[in-house]
């Protein structure tokens, strides 16, 4: 196969993805922030600009950590992002998606199988474990890791705010 008709077929495909992910990016850039986000890639950079063209502050190489979206540049092209720690940045809308996660912050959290602080224990989740989001009300969540999952209380980890509600 010659070069020309790699590119031009290379093109088509990332066209194609492209525009498979358009709702995707169209929805996330319609929120109003703040509100949260995870990373997607196994790679994303963040930078001081919203453009390839500033220079990159971070390489971040952890596919699900959470992100709280503070503004959205160029109708979702650009969104700058406060990561766990504090440090804000710009990162491409390719990199990110609507994926709530949550990561969990000083002591060891333990999921239960209940919302419910009298639920029993049935895994618990060390520092800096990522988990995906989901039913949280009453300040609990359901934080599930790998397909192992409980219930934790809101405040034991980072990517939502207190007493929001998820479905």
């Amino acid at each position: 196969m010659r070069i020309g008709a790699r590119i031009m077929l290379a093109g088509t495909a990332l066209a194609l993805g492209a525009g498979a992910l358009a709702p995707a990016f169209a929805a996330m850039a319609n929120k109003k922030p703040p509100f949260y986000a995870s990373i997607s890639a196994k790679k994303a950079r963040m930078r001081s600009g919203p453009a390839r063209s500033y220079p990159a502050n971070w390489l971040y190489q952890r596919a699900d950590l959470p992100v709280k979206v503070i503004d959205v540049f160029e109708h979702g092209q650009w969104y700058k992002v406060e990561d766990p720690d504090g440090t804000q940045g710009w990162m491409t809308g390719g990199l990110l998606s609507e994926t709530r996660t949550g990561l969990v912050t000083g002591q060891v959290a333990e999921l239960r199988d209940r919302a419910d602080a009298g639920g029993r224990i049935v895994w618990r989740a060390a520092p800096g474990v990522v988990g995906r989001l989901s039913r949280c009300s009453g300040g609990w969540c359901y934080f599930d890791v790998h397909g192992r999952g409980g219930f934790v209380e809101q405040m034991r980890f980072w990517g939502s705010e207190p007493g929001e509600t998820l479905p």
